[in-house]
């Protein structure tokens, strides 16, 4: 964005998480959700788990670095917000 055009809104903002990035979260959360399930799995290590499924994903995918390691942090992220989000919602106290 140059300073002479100014704000133009959330069109100059960067895209991280593109719609084809869309599968990587999808699989995230099936892995997040698959290792909930699994009894021997403690709870503190799914967040790894899926953030390292979300930066190999990206890597395979776009190639190896810096942005696609951030974008599978941030894909990793959203997974686990979003099942964060519906639980918390679904399940209130």
């Amino acid at each position: 964005m140059s300073p002479e055009k100014g704000w133009a809104g959330f069109a100059d903002l960067p895209v991280w998480i593109e719609p084809e990035l869309t599968g990587v979260v999808l699989a995230c959360w099936c892995l997040g959700f698959a290792l909930k399930k699994t009894p021997f799995v403690p709870d503190w290590t799914i967040v790894y788990a899926v953030t390292a499924l979300a930066v190999a994903l990206v890597g395979f995918s776009e190639g190896w670095s810096v942005r696609s390691a951030i974008r599978g942090i941030l894909c990793g992220a959203f997974a686990v917000y979003g099942h964060q989000l519906v639980k918390q919602t679904r399940f209130r106290d």
